[in-house]
């Protein structure tokens, strides 16, 4: 297994809320920049994907800790779920400083043409780059 990709996330203040921690939505937009670079990191980003297109079926967070602005986070992706045309990313987002989880999700990613409107099979070149950071719990 190739590392698993990480990124930092450094919280702005207007991803808080009233309560003065990181607003529950925000943890989707992390989610979906370590998504975006992940995909960008095993060479399937928007440039390189040819016609194969993706859509998130289901989306899930897990909050354990509360987060707050100026703080900087890691999130780690993997793939934890291979099917025959989804797969399942799982994330983890911790505190940069202490190591701390802070939150876990995950995210189904469908393989969908647009044109037919159908979910399509993984095609096997993306199957096997998936495999490459699959980690069972």
């Amino acid at each position: 297994m190739n590392n698993i990709p990480e990124i930092d996330v450094y919280v702005r203040f207007c991803e808080t809320d009233a309560a003065g921690h990181v607003n529950n939505i925000s943890y989707f937009i992390y989610m979906e920049e370590a998504r975006t670079k992940f995909f960008k990191a095993v060479g399937y980003d928007k440039d390189n994907r040819g016609e194969m297109d993706f859509v998130v079926a289901s989306a899930q967070c897990d909050y354990l800790a509360q987060a707050y602005a100026n703080q900087t986070l890691t999130l780690s992706t993997r793939v934890s779920k291979i099917g025959t045309k989804s797969y399942t990313l799982a994330h983890e987002i911790k505190s940069a400083d202490t190591g701390a989880m802070i939150a876990v999700g995950s995210a189904v990613v469908v393989c969908f043409n647009f044109q037919t409107q159908q979910s399509e099979v993984i095609p096997p070149e993306l199957r096997s780059t998936l495999e490459q950071y699959l980690v069972t719990v």
